[in-house]
């Protein structure tokens, strides 16, 4: 089977992006793709001319947008991991996945952004260390016993400090 009959039920087949776009905004809107796909370009002043201006220039914002339009715009079934490594261009669509009507999505209610991606292993630390750090312990971080955090025991010795004058001006010409 060639590559271009594999692609013939992926609904990104032939569309352009200009086209995609516009159907998704007829349809959701600014404010639940701002939400959806966390992407600022339609935070900030969004428009149609400077959106698919963004989305040409960024491979990942346009492959994001991509994936809004398959998985939400059309219902289709969630990749599985081998697919989702796969740019949404080029995965191959089962012929038994047909598209549905689109996902009701409503503001306020957006899912929390996980990833999926190969790149992040459970070896390396979270990007999100700081929320895990701040969540795992009510504690002050002068309370935690590591060497970083250890609360100072000694105290300054003042004994090597002379008697400063009272006035510090007193010995100033005049």
């Amino acid at each position: 089977m060639t590559l271009e009959n594999e692609q013939l039920n992926n609904p990104l087949h032939g569309l352009k992006l200009d086209t995609l776009l516009n159907e998704v905004f007829d349809h959701y809107g600014w404010e639940i793709l701002a939400e959806y796909t966390n992407i600022n370009c339609f935070k900030n002043k969004p428009s149609l001319e400077s959106s698919l201006k963004f989305l040409r220039k960024t491979e990942w914002a346009r492959e994001k947008m991509e994936r809004f339009y398959l998985y939400q715009f059309k219902n289709l079934p969630k990749a599985d991991d081998e697919q989702y490594e796969i740019p949404p261009r080029l995965r191959v669509i089962p012929a038994r996945q047909k598209p549905k009507e689109p996902a009701v999505l409503i503001l306020g209610q957006a899912p929390i952004p996980t990833i999926r991606s190969s790149n992040f292993s459970d070896k390396k630390p979270s990007s999100h260390a700081r929320d895990s750090r701040n969540n795992s312990s009510k504690a002050s971080y002068k309370d935690k016993n590591e060497p970083g955090f250890a609360r100072r025991t000694e105290k300054p010795d003042r004994s090597k400090q002379t008697s400063a004058p009272s006035n510090p001006y007193s010995e100033s010409p005049k």
